[in-house]
Order: structure tokens, then C-alpha cells, then sequence
């Protein structure tokens, strides 16, 4: 099994493709005012955005992009004029993480994990996977 495409809800999709383009993604499927898709700059994951009357309650969406670069990309960002809640910190994770939300709140976390993502110390180690 893969995760490869994750879809996020969207109030107004005409507003939210600018700015994830403004982000890095490229727009792929425009099926506008409904739906569109953007491919990742790296690898072969998709992300999506639909249109929906309500928004979720509570924390919402938590979603991660990892950048190699982390710092210069976030750097070129904030010339973009994108605002972050949280400019690139190390967490006790070992993950190096930038977060802001998107025009509808969902949380956005930019990072960089490298080995530490699959591979962090405290990583349970199993004898066979049923």
C-alpha cells in the first residue's frame, strides 16, 4: 500500500488554487468551482481540493510537505507574502518544521524529516508484518 493522493475541503476553490500554486504545487486537473489537483514538485503524490458548504470542526486537516531545502524555500515563500504561523524550528522529533494554514484553516506543516522520518531513533522494530 502507497498514500499517494490526500484531498483536502475548501470553501472557495478559486482563492485556494493561487495559493497552492503560490506554494509549489502544479495545477494538474481544473474542475473549477468543484475540484482540482496539483501535482507535488517531487515524487509522484498528488493533493487535491474540493469544494464544500462547511468546513470541518475542531483542528481539522494537519497536512506535510517535506522540502529538501526547508529554510530557503520557506525564505522564498515570505517574499511571496505568504504568511507563516511558524518559521522553520527543530522539534524534540528531529524534525525541522515551518507551519501555516491554508485560506481555509487547514493546518500546513512544511518539514524536513531526511532519515528521521522513517527511520527515527525510538522506530519499533517489527518481526514480520501480517
Amino acid at each position: 500500500m502507497n498514500l499517494n493522493q490526500i484531498t483536502v475541503p475548501s470553501l472557495d476553490l478559486s482563492k485556494s488554487v493561487p495559493f497552492y500554486k503560490k506554494l509549489g504545487l502544479q495545477l494538474i486537473v481544473d474542475a473549477l468551482p468543484h475540484y482540482a489537483r496539483f501535482e507535488c514538485p517531487n515524487g509522484a503524490s498528488t493533493f487535491s481540493i474540493h469544494q464544500t458548504e462547511n468546513l470541518p470542526k475542531g483542528d481539522g486537516i494537519y497536512v506535510y510537505f517535506e522540502c529538501e531545502d526547508l529554510d530557503l524555500h520557506v525564505a522564498k515563500l515570505v517574499e511571496k507574502g505568504v504568511v507563516f504561523e511558524q518559521l522553520p524550528l527543530d522539534q524534540k522529533w528531529l524534525w525541522r518544521e515551518a507551519r501555516l494554514k491554508d485560506l481555509d484553516g487547514n493546518q500546513l506543516i512544511l518539514y524536513h524529516a531526511g532519515e528521521n522520518r522513517l527511520n527515527p531513533p525510538w522506530r519499533i522494530h517489527n518481526e514480520s508484518t501480517d
